[in-house]
């Protein structure tokens, strides 16, 4: 077992996850595994806490539930213990470094998730951490979520590659860890955005984009989908632009005939919290090809993997 208050060995490297490409095809292959083996011992109520005597550290600048709820529960299942953390209680929100805090919290714990605003902030605090660092999410990517999403396909359609996945609605954080994951794991993005509200390649990093195609119109995106997804039209930290993002979005609400124009067996997905009315009419959502519950389950399995994985290797 190492523990934070001990400096890595000579040519030991800490792993991150702070955008989905931090891992390649054949880890995700092993956290999927692994994540479907740890949600069967959870159902079994069968103990699995390889993580006993490990504490991670939750660091919250942008409210949360299931991040929350996911990270905390997950990691008491696998033995270990939570300090949580916000801006608001510890001098994270008081003008200290964000540097000086990564050196001193990595010393006193085995893990750090943060939720924040800024992609380069958890960088920063990454570069300056002894342990590996988690994205709960960002203003750039939700790799977490998007590991989860495609567990949870995998749980109900089998394997994503050479599938294809509608994105409608905001070329947010959510759409560029989709078209990280696209490229990474060989399935296509369908994306269809406002005008004024695209996804920008170079955000996401990718080296082409032959893994995503473009539309104008919701329905042509959605047109043979496996997977229809979305999120809401306004994300934390853009409040301010809901009254014109409201007017903007309002040819992009997934509903009935959205679906209807995707494969047969097409699943609806979406982060959550939803609106519904908004991004998603309710028949869609509280419909027979949504699978947001399990989706949203799957979350602190897929989590737990991940724990595990980045604290101890392959099992």
């Amino acid at each position: 077992m190492t523990h934070a208050a001990e400096a890595p060995g000579a040519g030991a490297r800490v792993r991150h996850y702070l955008q989905f490409s931090d891992l390649n095809a054949d880890e995700y292959a092993y956290l999927f595994e692994r994540a479907a083996l740890i949600k069967k011992k959870f159902k079994a109520y069968e103990k699995h806490q390889p993580l006993s005597d490990h504490t991670m550290a939750m660091i919250f600048e942008k409210a949360s539930t299931r991040t929350r709820v996911s990270f905390e529960a997950g990691m008491y299942q696998l033995g270990g213990s939570v300090v949580h953390l916000t801006t608001a209680d510890s001098q994270l929100g008081r003008a200290e470094p964000i540097e000086d805090s990564a050196k001193v919290i990595s010393r006193m714990v085995d893990l750090v998730m943060i939720r924040t605003y800024e992609q380069t902030k958890i960088e920063a605090f990454a570069a300056h951490s002894r342990v590996p660092v988690i994205n709960g999410l960002t203003n750039e990517f939700h790799p977490c979520q998007i590991l989860a999403d495609i567990f949870t396909f995998i749980e109900h359609r089998g394997s994503i590659q050479g599938k294809t996945v509608a994105w409608v609605g905001d070329g947010n954080n959510m759409a560029n860890t989709w078209l990280q994951a696209a490229e990474l794991l060989g399935f296509t993005v369908h994306v269809s955005t406002p005008s004024g509200y695209e996804i920008d390649q170079s955000v996401a990093g990718l080296r082409s984009s032959e893994s995503y195609k473009v539309f104008k119109d919701p329905m042509d995106a959605c047109r043979d989908a496996d997977l229809v997804t979305t999120d809401v039209w306004t994300s934390m930290g853009f409040e301010a632009e809901n009254e014109a993002r409201r007017k903007a979005f309002a040819d992009w609400c997934v509903d009935a005939d959205m679906m209807a124009v995707a494969k047969p067996q097409a699943l609806f997905m979406h982060c959550l919290p939803a609106h519904r009315g908004e991004e998603v009419m309710a028949e869609v959502i509280d419909g027979p090809q949504s699978v947001v519950w399990d989706e949203a389950e799957n979350r602190m399995h897929a989590q737990k993997a991940l724990m595990e994985f980045l604290l101890l290797g392959r099992a």
